[in-house]
């Protein structure tokens, strides 16, 4: 795929923000006594997660953080899980906690998350601090919302992804005027994405599966989300000329190949903005997850 100024490149800013913290953690480690410290919790040997884990684990020594691993087998129990968790909470070399999701069956997802320390909580998934977003004031944003935010601010402010740009610097853009429509309403995405957009100032729809008039609401947005989890949902058809489209969704095909929920090519002829599947939006939700971890250890080591 040929790189053009349409292009959302999220590969190429993520590889930005990972140099930004790296530079920064090189700055305040030695200054707070220690880096940034990220523990991360696999179960099982799902494929798909196991490779998230390694690339996570490889951007995070990449960024100059210390890295705390814990793989269990699909058969743990729930207590052996929470018991990790709970060490992770107390070990104070540990600033963020990730525990990969999904878990295998027999598992109860949600009481781990509960069991996070909230100020510990890198992906942004415990309970209360899912509330705290509602209210405008969580201690970290979810990963892959917080990305999508980061390449909407990109699209809006005119700056090219050059090597010279500090991406924590980055402006955020102001989305007053702007209907920004979400299709997908999983808690990952779709409903924490609404949040994100509101502070922006945008006018936020949000479509899913029982949505009758899917093309006429999407083809209204200034802004289309696409995190659906449907390979080719939203065509050309589906989208404002000049429209800035984002496209969550990352589908394996039958013969191996990852596609969007957005059928690229139709779309690419009448966005402004793009992201591409794959290097879209995969690359920055690993990224926020960087950046989530260097923000909680610098309010912990402040503190």
């Amino acid at each position: 795929m040929e790189i053009t100024e349409k292009i959302l490149d999220g590969k190429q800013l993520a590889a930005l923000f990972h140099r930004a913290i790296q530079n920064r953690v090189d700055k305040l480690s030695a200054e707070k006594g220690r880096p940034p410290g990220l523990a991360v919790i696999l179960v099982g040997d799902n494929p798909a997660s196991r490779a998230y884990v390694k690339t996570k684990g490889k951007v995070a020594k990449k960024c100059g953080f210390k890295t705390f691993d814990y793989n269990f087998p699909a058969g743990v129990s729930q207590q052996e899980l929470l018991s990790a968790i709970h060490e992770c909470n107390r070990t104070d070399e540990v600033d963020g906690i990730l525990l990969q999701l999904p878990l295998p069956e027999g598992l109860n997802s949600e009481e781990a998350l509960s069991a996070i320390n909230p100020s510990k909580d890198a992906d942004g998934l415990h309970p209360l601090n899912q509330g705290l977003l509602m209210r405008g004031k969580p201690p970290v944003y979810p990963c892959t919302p917080f990305g999508v935010m980061k390449l909407i601010d990109l699209a809006f402010s005119g700056v090219a992804l050059a090597p010279e740009l500090d991406p924590l610097e980055l402006k955020e853009a102001d989305l007053s005027g702007k209907h920004a429509v979400i299709v997908g309403r999983s808690i990952l995405v779709g409903k924490p994405q609404i949040f994100l957009l509101l502070e922006h100032n945008a006018t936020v729809s949000i479509a899913h599966s029982r949505t009758a008039n899917l093309k006429e609401l999407c083809s209204k947005a200034d802004i289309l989300i696409a995190a659906a989890g449907v390979p080719g949902l939203i065509g050309a058809e589906h989208i404002k000329q000049g429209a800035v489209v984002i496209d969550v969704g990352i589908n394996r095909l039958e013969d191996g190949t990852l596609t969007g929920d957005v059928d690229f090519e139709s779309a690419y002829l009448k966005a402004s903005k793009i992201t591409p599947v794959p290097g879209g939006v995969g690359p920055m939700t690993v990224a926020m997850l960087m950046h989530n971890t260097l923000s909680l250890w610098e309010r912990r080591v402040s503190s």
